[in-house]
């Protein structure tokens, strides 16, 4: 099956987007997909603020995205946006990183006021880099996501019900040879 690289856009070491990723990773893992996580807060905020582009944290991303054949993007919303840390990290990319390469976007947030971010903020600097297929995106509310001492979430049952949607929507679509790459 294809490479997924899944990428956590938050700040936070207990944040609810990460936590979510990576129990939607699991589930792309059950359907023969390798899963590789990226968690930007992890790269050395040196390098990102510092546009450092060969540090070898960059330099590891950005051959993580060269390797990726599917990408999925999670961020909290800040202010009516994705997050700094993942603006930092996606304009340190090459312009068509993701140039062939099918893309789920995922926002998590307070407040349904946020819910346009996806497709205001975040999807037209995900097609600006190249993306063959940006499927369709999900905003999950922070109260539908219970974070546990374990280390587990729990998901409201609607919630689980449109992630799965969507994330077997991309799923299907990485099955897919995108136009793009079939001209290259």
């Amino acid at each position: 099956m294809a490479t997924v690289l899944s990428v956590s856009g938050s700040p936070s070491a207990s944040s609810r987007t990460g936590r979510l990723l990576r129990h939607l990773d699991a589930r792309l893992a059950a359907q023969g997909h390798e899963v590789v996580p990226l968690d930007v807060r992890t790269i050395p905020a040196e390098a990102l603020l510092g546009a450092d582009f060969r540090h070898p944290a960059i330099v590891a991303a950005t051959e993580l995205f060269e390797r990726a054949d599917g990408v999925v993007i999670g961020t909290p919303v800040y202010k009516a946006a994705y997050s700094g840390v993942l603006k930092a990290l996606l304009d340190l990319l090459p312009q068509y990183a993701l140039a062939g390469k099918t893309v789920l976007p995922l926002a998590t947030g307070g407040t349904t006021a946020h819910v346009l971010a996806i497709d205001y903020a975040l999807r037209p600097v995900l097609s600006s880099m190249g993306a063959a297929h940006i499927v369709q995106g999900w905003f999950t509310l922070d109260k539908d996501i219970t974070a546990h001492e374990d280390g587990t979430i729990g998901i409201a049952p609607t919630a689980v019900e449109n992630l799965t949607h969507v994330l077997d929507q991309f799923s299907a679509a990485l099955g897919r040879t995108p136009l793009l790459a079939a001209a290259g």
